[in-house]
C-alpha cells in the first residue's frame, strides 16, 4: 500500500477569490499613498488685529462757532469764529465743547466778550424738542450796564444754536430760571431765539 497523499488541489474558484481581494487591498494603498501625498489645500492663518485706541483724525472733525462781541462806529455785533471738535453722536458734547471756550475768553484777534472771567458751565442739556438748556454760575450776572449785559446774553444764544439755528435756549444760572440780569434789571424773556434775540434786545 502507499500511505502517501496526493497534494490538495486549490480550486479556480478560490484563486480567483483571493486574486480580487489582493487587488482590492493593493487599490486601497495606492489610492491612501496618492492623497498622502498631495495633502489638502490649507487656509492661511488668521491674523489677529489689535483694537487701536481712538484718535480724532482731519475727517472726524465738526466745525462749530463761538460767538465774540464786535465794536463798530456806531453799533456792537455778534460775529462768529469757527472752531473745529471731535464728531462725537451726542450734540450736548460739541455744545459743551463750544460752549467752554466761549467761556474762556477770547484768545487773539479784536474781538471781545462781556461775560465776566471766571463764569463756569454748570450743566448743559438738549431735549429733543429744540430746546437747550444753559445752566451758568452766579458770575454770569456780575458787573457791566445794558449794553454788556444784552451782549452776553446773545453771545450764549447765538454760541447755543450754532448747530441749531432755530433752537430754543432757556439760560440758567445756579439752576434757577435767569429772568432779571444785571443792576439795570434787565429782563430776560425766555426761551430765547436769534430772532426774538434780534428783535427783543438789539445791541448799539
Amino acid at each position: 500500500m502507499n500511505d502517501q497523499q496526493e497534494p490538495k488541489r486549490i480550486s479556480p474558484g478560490v484563486i480567483a477569490v483571493v486574486s480580487a481581494a489582493v487587488l482590492a487591498v493593493g487599490g486601497g494603498v495606492a489610492w491612501l499613498t496618492a492623497n498622502q501625498t498631495q495633502s489638502p489645500p490649507q487656509s492661511a492663518p488668521t491674523q489677529k488685529v489689535e483694537q487701536q485706541p481712538y484718535t480724532t483724525q482731519p475727517g472726524n472733525e465738526q466745525t462749530a462757532n463761538i460767538y465774540w462781541l464786535k465794536t463798530n462806529e456806531s453799533s456792537v455785533e455778534l460775529v462768529p469764529q469757527p472752531i473745529k471738535v471731535a464728531a462725537v453722536s451726542q450734540p450736548n458734547q460739541v455744545l459743551e465743547q463750544a460752549l467752554q471756550s466761549l467761556l474762556a475768553g477770547p484768545t487773539e484777534g479784536t474781538n471781545s466778550t462781556t461775560i465776566p472771567q471766571g463764569t463756569k458751565l454748570l450743566g448743559l442739556k438738549v431735549d429733543n424738542n429744540n430746546e437747550i438748556h444753559v445752566n451758568l454760575s452766579e458770575d454770569f450776572t456780575s458787573g457791566g450796564g445794558s449794553t454788556s449785559m444784552v451782549g452776553r446774553v446773545g453771545q450764549v444764544v447765538y454760541t447755543a444754536t450754532t448747530l441749531n439755528p432755530n433752537a430754543k435756549v432757556y439760560i440758567e444760572v445756579n439752576n434757577k430760571p435767569l429772568e432779571v440780569l444785571g443792576g439795570e434789571g434787565v429782563e430776560i424773556e425766555q426761551p430765547l431765539t436769534r430772532e426774538s434775540f434780534k428783535k427783543d434786545y438789539p445791541l448799539r
